[in-house]
Order: structure tokens, then sequence, then C-alpha cells
């Protein structure tokens, strides 16, 4: 008797949920929470990457992207490899170096099976390096460097070894050596300079940046470039010519009155793009393909920025193969896509 009143009781109870559920309005219905690692706010992934993540969570209601802006891209890439993060930045220069097990993958055996496993969903332009100076410190060169301190990335980031091998390309300078390489993240970095704590602040961010704009409205700021004299030399060719570089050009007067240099700057630009695991559904990643780039031809207007951000650049620099979700959009798009994109 016990057991058959509880079973009843157990029985309404379970309907009366089934009932109320199903009665539940599709917006309530619980979304497909998905984390997208990117570099901290004011650099140009964190901008692409949280349009990218605002613009799905409009337009498709089954799923949620949660941006993560904290720790460094070599992070990122090995926990999208393994599964644990759906979506972060990479870039070629990163997944080379991933692939071939150098530079911070090279204690790590799994490295290239770990790389194998990635997929592009679009790439686009991260911009320059910026090598941002106030123009009251003195520093007019990166050879004034010595004894200053300088951030040039996150610890164990590739933005960090870059700009690292710049200066020794450069100047024969060496971090941690010669000067301090002040060991920040992007956010705490920005707000580091902004205080006036950081001596030379770098970033690779399109321009004009954010971070730097802000800064330009109330003080004299200098971008530090490399010389002319030593652009065609062999250690200056080797770091633009890695996957994903080249040389680019920040022009003069596009941080407003108070950007001091004369003349256009010669830096490092990048090439960087949004990767994906080998197992991410196919028809999501379609999707969210067009639906970004549907987005983004809206948004121009009042976003210029977004202007770099197009399909035929999507395939830019690619040297992984594109997810085939993101293959089809692309196709469907008119995009030619390159044979090693094709896997």
């Amino acid at each position: 008797m016990t057991t058959e009143i509880i079973s009843r009781r157990g029985l309404l109870v379970g309907t009366a949920a089934a009932a109320a559920l199903v009665a539940m309005p599709r917006a309530a219905a619980a979304k497909e929470l998905l984390r997208m690692s990117t570099l901290g706010p004011g650099t140009s992934p964190n901008l692409v990457m949280t349009t990218f993540a605002n613009i799905i969570n409009r337009e498709m209601p089954d799923y949620e992207i949660q941006i993560n802006a904290t720790g460094a891209a070599t992070r990122h890439v090995l926990e999208v490899a393994m599964g644990r993060t759906a979506f972060c930045m990479s870039s070629p220069a990163l997944h080379a170096l991933m692939s071939n097990q150098r530079a911070m993958f090279e204690k790590m055996d799994q490295a290239p099976e770990l790389a194998a496993k990635l997929r592009a969903v679009l790439n686009f332009p991260m911009g320059v390096y910026h090598i941002a100076v106030y123009d009251g410190s003195g520093i007019t060169s990166m050879a004034d460097a010595a004894g200053k301190r300088v951030f040039l990335g996150p610890p164990g980031s590739a933005a960090h070894s870059t700009m690292a091998r710049l200066f020794e390309t450069v100047t024969g300078l060496k971090a941690d050596e010669d000067y301090e390489a002040v060991k920040l993240g992007w956010d705490a970095a920005a707000a580091s300079f902004q205080d006036g704590n950081l001596d030379i602040y770098c970033n690779p961010t399109n321009a004009p940046s954010p971070v730097l704009t802000q800064i330009a409205v109330t003080n004299e700021i200098r971008f530090l470039g490399i010389p002319a004299d030593q652009l065609e030399s062999e250690g200056i060719q080797a770091l633009a010519g890695r996957p994903g570089f080249g040389l680019g050009t920040l022009p003069a007067g596009i941080y407003g009155d108070n950007q001091v240099n004369d003349e256009d700057t010669t830096t490092l630009r990048v090439t960087v793009g949004i990767v994906t695991n080998e197992d991410a559904d196919e028809q999501m990643i379609y999707d969210m393909t067009r639906a970004f780039f549907d987005g983004v031809a809206e948004m121009q207007d009042s976003a210029p920025w977004l202007a770099a951000v197009t399909p035929e650049g999507a395939v830019a620099d690619l040297n992984m193969p594109l997810h085939p979700g993101a293959l089809r959009a692309l196709e469907e798009m008119g995009v030619a896509i390159p044979d090693v994109a094709r896997g």
C-alpha cells in the first residue's frame, strides 16, 4: 500500500514537471554554452571575437558563447585541441610552432598531435605591432629600451616572443638582461602604461587601438619602429617571413594631434584567427560562419574597424585546414579556398 501511494505521488510529480517543461517558452530552454578564449579588452582579437560572440548569441538562440579574455593564446590552443574550450584565437605562426614542437611547445611531445586536431573557422588581420612610449619619456628609438620597463606581451605568449626577438634583432638588447620584460597580462599592462608604470608598451592591434586612442586624448605619444636601414636585414626578413607575418605600416597622425611621429612607422603586421576542434558540429560552425559575416556586413557603417574583416580575408595566411562547416559557408560566399585550407 505504501509503495503504491509513493509511486502514484512520484508519477503525479513527474507528470506535473513534464507538463511545466513543455509549457516553458523556447527562450527559457537551456542553451548550449560554448567558451571562447581571446586576448584582453582593447586588442583586435578581443574586438572581433566579442563581436562574433554577440552576433551568434543574438542570431542563434540555441547557443551562448561566453568570452574568456584571460591567459595567453599558447594555453588557449591547447585547451581547444583537448576539447575543453570551443573556440580560441590562434595564429599561423603559433600553429606552425605547435605543429613542429618548437619554442614554447618544445618540451611538449604531444604538441604536434594536438595541433592536428585544430581547425580554422576564419582568419582576420590582427593589425600591426604598436611599440608605444610617452613623448615626455625621452625614448625615441628601440635602442633606448636599455634599462627600461618594457611590456612585450604576456609571459609565454607569441606576442612576447615576437617582440623579444624584434628588440634583440634591431638593437642587440636581450629581455631581462638589458631591460626589464615586465610580466603582466593584457589588461594589467594597458592599465600600467596608462598609470605611467611602463616605459614601453607593445600591443599587436589594428589602428587606431581603443586603449591607445584613450591615452592619446590627453598625452603626447610616440610609436617606435624598425629602422629603414634594417628592413632588408636577414633578422628582420626572418621575423617578417614567418607564417602570418609581414611588414606593416602605422600611419602618422592616426592617433590625432598628440601622436608626435612626423612619418609613418614601419613595424610588423600579423594575421590571426578563430579556431575550433575538428569534432565541432559541422552545421553549427556553418551557421555561425554565415551569421557572423552577415552581421559584420550590417555593422560596418557603425564600426569602421570591421571593414578589414571580410570573407576573403578569412582564408588569408591559413596554414591549417578549415573546419568543414566554415569551408562550406565560405565556398557559398564565393571565396577562393587555398589547397592548404581543404585539409
